[in-house]
């Protein structure tokens, strides 16, 4: 549940008030501060998880997958403890989600220009949609409610972009 707004921090706030862990918790929670971009900042989010996606991609399927559940487990500590920090419900500086939502997506296809543009638009679109049961899964408390509703969206994008890439082949 929300607090009043008067008792809500910005970032620099929280991060200047809180400890070592607060600290790193708000940094991976905006992804190394590509959250606080004013605007868009879920798609910024997930442009910058592109990076990452190229280096698992090239580590191979195991590293891909051990690294999406990694990134899963810190994203819902680090978004869950960043919005208690912060004093708000899902705050859109957190885009941790975005980058596990995005490794969802792209898990286990290749590297192509065409694969990265379709599959970062998918997740974007189901992202902001959220068909069921994606919204339902953003209703969840804490980190695991603002993380679990872009794993679910990156499900969807992932199974459009094969069925896509079939069609194509």
């Amino acid at each position: 549940m929300s607090k009043d707004q008067s008792d809500n921090l910005s970032v620099l706030d929280a991060f200047g008030r809180t400890g070592f862990y607060g600290k790193i918790a708000v940094i991976l929670a905006t992804w190394f501060g590509i959250g606080l971009v004013p605007v868009a900042s879920g798609t910024f989010g997930t442009l910058a998880a592109v990076p990452l996606v190229l280096l698992l991609n090239y580590f191979g399927e195991w590293y891909s997958t051990f690294a999406l559940v990694v990134v899963t487990v810190v994203a819902i500590w680090a978004s869950d403890r960043t919005q208690e920090l912060l004093r708000r419900t899902d705050p859109s500086e957190v885009v941790i989600d975005e980058v596990a939502g995005f490794l969802v997506t792209m898990l286990l296809l290749s590297n192509s220009l065409i694969n990265m543009g379709l599959g970062f638009i998918l997740f974007r679109f189901f992202d902001i949609v959220k068909p069921w049961p994606v919204r339902q899964a953003e209703r969840l408390k804490g980190g695991f409610g603002i993380v679990v509703d872009d794993l679910l969206a990156g499900v969807y994008a992932h199974l459009c972009l094969r069925g896509i890439l079939w069609f194509m082949t």
